[in-house]
């Protein structure tokens, strides 16, 4: 990954993360408020059935050794380790959150389970055919280069293993809509400075890349509405009295993020943004 947007990503985390956590919990990624998007729930819970539900999507009901590619402060891994008692490991840009995750696998008692390091998803520190599923939540938004990611989800891939990836996407250019259009752009290019994005790609499009990396059973699916609440429950607890105080400590990139929130929320009204899913098997 390029040094500078490196930086950037692990400089964002590094800032934000401890406030997250406090505001939002261990689970920094969407929540799953049904097809319709009309559940009314929690926000934990939420972001709890959004994993349970992408496994039955991905038809994934038995896991021994795992990879959480991007995993934040271990939200997703230690669900997962716990879940199938599974070896799992969590790699991130960002130290704060490795310490975290390390710390929070020790309170969970399954430090000898689930470990975490620094390490850079498209060039990831294991061996070829190690991981039976390769989990991928939020986190593909990141990669400067979406073919070098998906081809290293590959290459650590088991065969016979199984990557889900969930990501921010943008929505798709080949429809009657067309090509993105300069306020599109726009407001793609204000998501992308605000959350230390180098692009979003279309969810077709991360299809032709699984397809050319030798990905087989490819299945993508759009859940948009399912998740699209999130984002109000979000703009909602950032600005109680709690996190306001930790905003004011966490800096001004911080600060700027949490103030641009509506960029996300609009965004899903507008279908500019949408939730992709892709799930594929190694041969």
């Amino acid at each position: 990954m390029t040094s500078p947007l490196y930086q950037q990503i692990a400089q964002f985390y590094d800032a934000s993360s401890g406030l997250w956590e406090q505001v939002w919990g261990e689970h920094m990624h969407h929540g799953y408020y049904g097809k319709a998007g009309t559940y009314k729930l929690n926000r934990r819970q939420a972001q709890i059935d959004l994993i349970e539900e992408l496994l039955i999507w991905a038809n994934v009901s038995n896991v021994s050794h795992f990879i959480d590619v991007g995993c934040g402060i271990g939200g997703s891994t230690l669900y997962l380790g716990q879940k199938f008692n599974a070896q799992g490991q969590g790699i991130t840009l960002s130290p704060v959150q490795e310490a975290r995750a390390t710390e929070r696998a020790k309170d969970f008692n399954l430090q000898q389970q689930v470990q975490f390091q620094v390490a850079d998803a498209l060039n990831m520190p294991f061996a070829d055919d190690q991981f039976d599923l390769v989990w991928s939540l939020e986190s593909g938004e990141h990669m400067p280069d979406k073919t070098k990611f998906l081809q290293e989800c590959y290459r650590v891939l088991k065969p016979g293993g199984t990557l889900i990836l969930a990501t921010w996407c943008h929505r798709p250019t080949e429809s009657l809509a067309g090509e993105l259009t300069a306020d599109e752009k726009r407001h793609l290019g204000e998501i992308y400075r605000v959350y230390c994005l180098p692009y979003v790609i279309s969810l077709p499009e991360y299809q032709k890349i699984a397809q050319e990396c030798g990905f087989n059973q490819i299945l993508t699916d759009d859940w948009s509405i399912a998740v699209a609440p999130f984002w109000d429950g979000v703009i909602e607890s950032a600005f109680d009295a709690q996190a306001i105080m930790g905003l004011l400590k966490s800096g001004w990139q911080t600060i700027e993020g949490a103030l641009s929130l509506g960029l996300m929320r609009s965004g899903y009204e507008r279908g500019l943004i949408r939730f992709g899913l892709l799930s594929a098997n190694k041969k």
